[in-house]
């Protein structure tokens, strides 16, 4: 790309000042390492390894097998139409941008605050989950590495485990303080550590397993032993389907880093594409090599086993420790997902701070202009430490109980795919005659490929909130629809008594 003044060939960059913005990031990502990010945020071994239990609790390998593929059909199609719309508006200020284009002048002030605010939020959400579950995988390898829970081994209090969750979020604000080359070099490195890491323990663990389970076993068993008073078998079906979908979220991060990544308006798209349809592949194969070495489910959820029932950890060591009669193997088995949770963390971070840096770049933010400073290396700092400070402060609501905590984690879902729907809502509705599809576009289907899309959407935020335990306590209470519903009424009230005075939606800055 030509130097200012000079003239670009980069469609990307040309698309960028139609739409009236200028090139301030620096635009230096392949498709490969815009695919990377994604890739690194749905982080396959990340999802499936932290919520394993939910899978195994509601249905067992039924659900874990066939749910994984129904959520990602869908999110696929989800996908396709997030594609479309950003083939068209390239920018890194991603969904809020694309509603504001798409519902009309009218329109388009709340419709960008409403999906910028639960885009930020949820992406905060996403950081917040990622790193303490990593914080917690390492509570749990230091349990088994110092003998396991019935032989006495150290069980990290909760404060230690945000202690954790504050270094490793410190960690993160700090490789995202570098330049975004140094910055892309981890996005791929991250990539393929998921990739290997994958192959690696689907085949491993099996074949190390004594005990192995059979293909009836994995393909047909359906566990409606939950503990939970929860009896009805598609009921049970669907709770088990959060585990796949909540893997299969962050894709809007190839969205995000449109501004840094070359022929955006073509190589976005296939980022976002290519990341779910790898991540459908390889984490089917990551589920089915785990699940054919679990063979007692009660045993693997009991919080008396040696890993205090956490399934895919005591999985690893049973397989290590019943052939070798030590667990030590397991223990590094451990160890390669928690890289993988930390990439993840570290590319959810960046994409954050990406979503930070143009939300205030348009003015939506409190203290709009400190978030939107960019530095020498043309990273957008502030909102980089923003994020993981805001990160740190979610995750301290699991000191007072473990049911906020899990609240703010379904923001996380709900939050973030309530910003994928509502871009496309608008895109099918108001839009429907007026979109001028990119270089990407579906055609003739875009339409009805986006009304799916919306139903989807539209079906889990109804299933995510429903109550995963009977009698309904105050322990049991599904809190989603209150953390969402939340964050809703603050969203449209802000609204209505304030930002509606001032904010005007995406606010070009060619001429500033």
């Amino acid at each position: 790309m030509a130097a200012n003044g000079g003239v670009s060939k980069d469609s990307g960059h040309a698309r960028l000042h139609q739409l009236g913005y200028k090139q301030e990031l620096k635009r230096d990502l392949s498709v490969v390492s815009n695919f990377a990010f994604s890739f690194a945020i749905i982080s396959v071994l990340t999802g499936v390894t932290t919520l394993y239990n939910t899978g195994l609790k509601f249905g067992g390998p039924v659900s874990i097998v066939y749910g994984w593929f129904i959520a990602g059909s869908f999110t696929m199609i989800v996908g396709l139409s997030m594609a479309e719309i950003c083939s068209s508006y390239p920018t890194s200020g991603g969904l809020y941008y694309w509603s504001a284009m798409l519902a009309g002048p009218k329109w388009a002030p709340f419709a960008s605050w409403l999906t910028g605010w639960f885009n930020i939020v949820g992406q905060w959400a996403v950081t917040t989950s990622v790193d303490f579950s990593l914080a917690t995988l390492i509570q749990v390898i230091i349990l088994l590495s110092t003998g396991g829970k019935n032989n006495d081994g150290y069980e990290a209090s909760k404060y230690l485990v945000i202690c954790f969750h504050g270094a490793i979020l410190l960690l993160h604000a700090i490789i995202n303080s570098l330049p975004i080359s140094y910055l892309s070099f981890f996005g791929q490195l991250a990539a393929a550590w998921n990739f290997v890491g994958v192959f690696v323990l689907m085949i491993l663990i099996p074949l190390v397993a004594t005990e192995r389970a059979s293909a009836k076993f994995v393909f047909t068993h359906f566990n409606t032993d939950n503990g939970d008073g929860v009896n009805n078998k598609l009921y049970i079906f669907v709770l088990g389907l959060l585990m796949s979908q909540y893997t299969l979220t962050g894709y809007d991060a190839s969205a995000h880093m449109t501004e840094e990544t070359k022929s955006a308006d073509i190589n976005g798209p296939k980022g976002i594409i290519s990341s779910i349809g790898i991540s459908i592949i390889v984490g089917w194969g990551y589920i089915l090599g785990i699940t054919f070495a679990v063979t007692n489910i009660p045993y693997l959820l009991d919080e008396n086993n040696d890993a205090g029932g956490y399934a895919i950890a005591e999985v690893f060591y049973l397989a290590f420790k019943s052939r070798y009669g030590s667990g030590v193997g397991g223990i590094i088995c451990l160890g390669v997902v928690a890289v993988a949770i930390f990439f993840c963390g570290m590319s959810s971070v960046t994409s954050n701070s990406r979503m930070a840096y143009a939300f205030s770049r348009d003015g939506a933010m409190p203290f709009s202009p400190f978030w939107h400073k960019v530095n020498k290396h043309e990273v957008p700092i502030n909102a980089v430490w923003l994020s993981a400070f805001v990160s740190f402060c979610m995750a301290l609501t699991s000191l007072g109980s473990i049911v906020a905590f899990n609240a703010m984690v379904s923001i996380a879902t709900i939050g973030l795919y309530i910003a994928y729907a509502l871009p496309i809502f608008f895109r099918v509705t108001l839009a429907r005659k007026s979109f001028i599809p990119g270089p990407f576009n579906l055609g003739r289907y875009g339409i009805l490929v986006g009304w799916i899309s919306v139903l989807w959407v539209a079906i889990i935020s109804v299933l995510f909130s429903l109550p995963v335990a009977y009698p309904i306590t105050n322990e049991t209470l599904n809190y989603t629809p209150v953390a969402v519903g939340g964050l809703l009424i603050i969203t449209v009230f802000s609204w209505i008594f304030s930002a509606r005075h001032w904010f005007r939606g995406p606010i070009t800055n060619i001429d500033a």
